[in-house]
């Protein structure tokens, strides 16, 4: 393992949520991988999302709760600049092992990505309010 990847995985910290037996492979990689990434670049991508939401959407914050939760969603889900340049905030986070099996099952494990990374910006739409 070369300094680059032991760098990053002292960054990242433990491993989020449970690794059993009956684990899959992608959720697997999800909880050891993923979820470290999705925390420590939480700030990282929230400020990504509000530069978004000023570029795209001014009156976002004149949404209900409901309406902003459903434009993070179909933020990520539907503009695929924003979310490639978040899937890339991520990929750059791995290590040359995570990446040779991430490529093994892009497909899923961007999908997981995604939507964890929805459910965070979600969790924390009212912080987002605060920031403004």
């Amino acid at each position: 393992m070369d300094l680059r990847d032991r760098s990053i995985l002292e960054l990242r910290g433990e491993i989020l949520g449970e690794i059993n037996t009956q684990s899959s492979d992608e959720e697997i990689f999800q909880n050891r991988t993923i979820r470290p990434i999705l925390k420590f670049q939480n700030g990282l991508f929230i400020v990504s999302f509000l530069n978004y939401i000023n570029k795209h959407k001014s009156d976002f914050y004149k949404l209900s709760v409901e309406k902003k939760l459903l434009f993070i969603e179909n933020a990520i889900q539907k503009d695929i600049k924003f979310r490639n340049a978040l899937k890339g905030m991520v990929i750059a986070m791995f290590t040359a092992d995570e990446f040779a099996e991430y490529i093994k099952n892009s497909s899923n494990l961007n999908k997981r990505m995604m939507n964890l990374l929805i459910e965070r910006l979600k969790d924390q739409v009212l912080l987002l309010e605060q920031t403004v």
